[in-house]
């Protein structure tokens, strides 16, 4: 309900209350001003003094009542009816007492509880005010009848119109004030969302933060594992030789790999951290720089490997040409650590809207299905491989038996170098 409806409504309480009042006080003094014409007699005046004061007496009693009984009730309709009598025994005495009498026509709704008793009510003042407009009670001969029949259809007429508008605003009112109320609970449960959104807003972006920490988290420990770990194997590998050379020369040569592979990972360690292509990667396309990991580390571990392209070779996008020369780096270093591979093939195969690279190798092999979990300390290794290769759409399988080698198939989407 609005502020406006709050005032109007309170006003109407005011005139319910206080209307009787004001009407009776009105009524006696136009009353008493034309007693002599309209009241002649003693008993007459003495009935009407007495009748005001039980209708004053009448007012204040239900002011009392009203309070613990407010709205429709059978304690409301007897006082309704006992008003109108009284009012219509005053306008009997003096016709200016239906002022008094119109008191009912405001408060029947808030007293007579029933619908028909409300339409009654009404009528029976309409009664008492068309018989003070005809000219008092009683009346004097027939034309006063055809007078008061006249004006009470004319004033059962006003009633019923008034009534029906009166009704229809309050629906209006009602259907006004649920209608505010619905939009109030809409713009709560609307409020309440847009909290809701927030917070959940609010909860993504801290997921998403942390997600983004765990995925570089993620990147730099495959990164680390990929350059720095497998310089250092090679590096310890290189010294051991150093350690049992059987003469300067051979010593020198394998001292300088040592200090070739330390160079070599320290660059690649500070492009991992800024997320930059490997090294054999800023000149060169993917063929070439995986050649050139495949000659290298064949020199270095003296294994016989080859390299073959098939297909027609494209300028592959960079996050698909680190992928696959990552995969490359630790499936050779997987050979040379694990495999004591003799020999070891490698072939990238461009077939049209995908990559292939096959790494194989003539080691003792393994039986995939019972690799150990990786543990607190452990290498990548194949879940490392197949993860980078998922990265970017790819898949990766592998066959392998024990005594009869090792092949490894890294299959991605062909996307070209923009």
């Amino acid at each position: 309900m609005t502020a406006a409806d709050t005032d109007i409504e309170r006003r109407w309480e005011l005139i319910r209350s206080k209307g009787p009042y004001g009407l009776l006080a009105f009524a006696t003094l136009l009353s008493a001003a034309t007693a002599v014409e309209l009241t002649p007699g003693t008993t007459r005046r003495i009935a009407a003094a007495v009748l005001v004061a039980a209708g004053f007496g009448l007012q204040l009693w239900w002011g009392r009542v009203s309070r613990t009984r407010p709205g429709p009730s059978a304690a409301g309709t007897g006082y309704y009816t006992v008003r109108w009598a009284l009012g219509f025994a005053l306008t009997w005495l003096n016709p200016f007492f239906s002022f008094y009498v119109a008191a009912g026509y405001f408060d029947a709704d808030e007293l007579m509880s029933g619908r028909r008793l409300r339409w009654i009510g009404p009528f029976a003042c309409a009664i008492a005010v068309s018989s003070a407009q005809a000219g008092g009670l009683p009346f004097a001969g027939w034309t006063q009848w055809v007078l008061f029949a006249g004006l009470l259809v004319v004033n059962s007429v006003i009633l019923t119109v008034v009534g029906h508008l009166t009704t229809q605003q309050e629906e209006r009112s009602r259907a006004r004030a649920e209608t505010i109320a619905e939009l109030e609970r809409t713009n709560a449960a609307l409020q309440q969302a847009l909290d809701e959104n927030a917070a959940l807003h609010t909860q993504l972006l801290v997921q998403a933060r942390e997600a983004g920490v765990a995925d570089e988290r993620r990147r730099l420990a495959a990164e680390i594992h990929d350059t720095l770990a497998q310089g250092l194997t090679g590096i310890i590998a290189q010294l051991q030789v150093v350690a049992n050379a059987p003469d300067l020369p051979t010593a020198r040569t394998h001292l300088d790999r040592a200090s070739a592979l330390a160079r070599h990972s320290l660059g690649e360690a500070r492009r991992s951290v800024h997320n930059l292509a490997p090294v054999a990667l800023e000149n060169d396309g993917l063929p070439e720089a995986l050649k050139s990991t495949v000659v290298e580390w064949a020199e270095r571990t003296g294994v016989r490997a080859g390299f073959t392209v098939t297909g027609t070779a494209e300028h592959l996008h960079d996050e698909v040409s680190a992928t696959l020369l990552r995969i490359a780096q630790e499936a050779l270093s997987n050979a040379s650590r694990h495999a004591r591979a003799t020999r070891v093939g490698v072939t990238l195969s461009f077939l049209g809207d995908e990559v292939i690279l096959d790494i194989r190798d003539d080691g003792r092999g393994f039986d995939p299905l019972a690799l150990p979990e990786r543990g607190h300390f452990g290498g990548f290794g194949l879940a490392g491989m197949r993860a980078r290769a998922e990265r970017i759409a790819g898949c990766l399988t592998v066959e392998s038996e024990p005594g009869r080698g090792t092949a490894l198939s890294a299959r991605v989407p062909l996307v070209r170098h923009e």
